[in-house]
């Protein structure tokens, strides 16, 4: 899934590669994708692209007319320029905007599950729009204080990937960041002590910072179906820890996998597998 440092680099990359951009086209094949209807999403259309940025997760396309394109990519949802429109045969379009350039910038969707959806605003409306409304604050570039974020009897990876806690961490960088932290992830962040929380902000901060600094070198046209994220624990199990030589270990739930170093962040303790529970019952 596209997460913070990911949608940073897909919105300074298209930022500069489109701002200015008189829009021709616009175009939704994806009809489960297009959460709105006035305004109607061909009012786009004569407008010029005011900029690309980020909220969260979310990408925002501003048009010098007053209205904002809000997206969100989802697990599997990818936005991307092209140098000539899409074949009818693309099945994996949700979204077309034509460029007077003869470029396209184009919201496709990998896998069958269609969940990435967009939603044309004004641009005065967008704050209270619920997906953004509801968002926590920003983890990066300036992390926020964490203690009344943080101050609840729940896990650690749940509180770090819930959007309404703090908005941009997502499966992939909460297992990174637990790791640099040397946190396990099933610990409460209600019982955070002072020094771990301090560690944990310090982390996150550090974590996300070096992610997008590493996609500003690695990212450019044509951004790529999957971008080289550079993680060294999350997909990493049964390999030796970085920092420590033990083995990475994995919890499996149904859709989504925590990552995690036993010797680093459990006190040595294997955590249970979710896989193996449901074998037992």
């Amino acid at each position: 899934m596209p997460e913070l440092p990911e949608v940073e680099a897909t919105a300074r990359v298209l930022d500069g590669a489109i701002a200015g951009e008189r829009i021709a086209y616009a175009k939704v094949p994806g009809i489960n994708a297009l959460r709105s209807f006035e305004p109607p999403i061909e009012g786009l259309v004569g407008d010029r692209v005011a900029g690309v940025r980020r909220r969260g997760k979310h990408l925002i396309i501003d048009t010098e007319g007053g209205l904002a394109l809000l997206i969100h990519l989802m697990s599997a949802g990818r936005l991307q320029l092209y140098e000539t429109p899409a074949s009818p045969r693309d099945r994996t379009s949700r979204m077309l905007l034509g460029l007077e350039s003869g470029r396209e910038l184009r919201l496709r969707e990998f896998g069958s599950k269609q969940a990435a959806w967009v939603k044309l605003t004004a641009a005065g409306e967008l704050e209270q729009e619920e997906a953004l409304a509801s968002l926590g604050p920003e983890a990066w570039p300036e992390t926020p204080p964490l203690q009344e974020l943080l101050d609840a009897p729940r896990p650690l990876h749940a509180l770090l990937r819930d959007q309404h806690v703090i908005a941009g961490i997502g499966r992939s960088w909460v297992d990174e960041i637990l790791w640099r932290s040397q946190l396990s992830p099933y610990k409460r962040g209600s019982d955070l002590q002072e020094d771990e929380l301090e560690r944990l902000r310090e982390q996150i901060r550090q974590t996300l910072d070096g992610a997008v600094t590493h996609y500003e070198t690695a990212v450019s046209l044509p951004i790529p179906d999957k971008l080289p994220m550079p993680l060294i624990v999350h997909r990493h199990e049964g390999e030796p820890c970085p920092r420590c030589a033990s083995t990475l270990k994995s919890v499996h739930f149904e859709d989504y996998v925590i990552a995690y170093c036993p010797n680093c962040q459990t006190d040595g303790r294997v955590l249970k597998d979710r896989r193996l529970s449901r074998l037992l019952r």
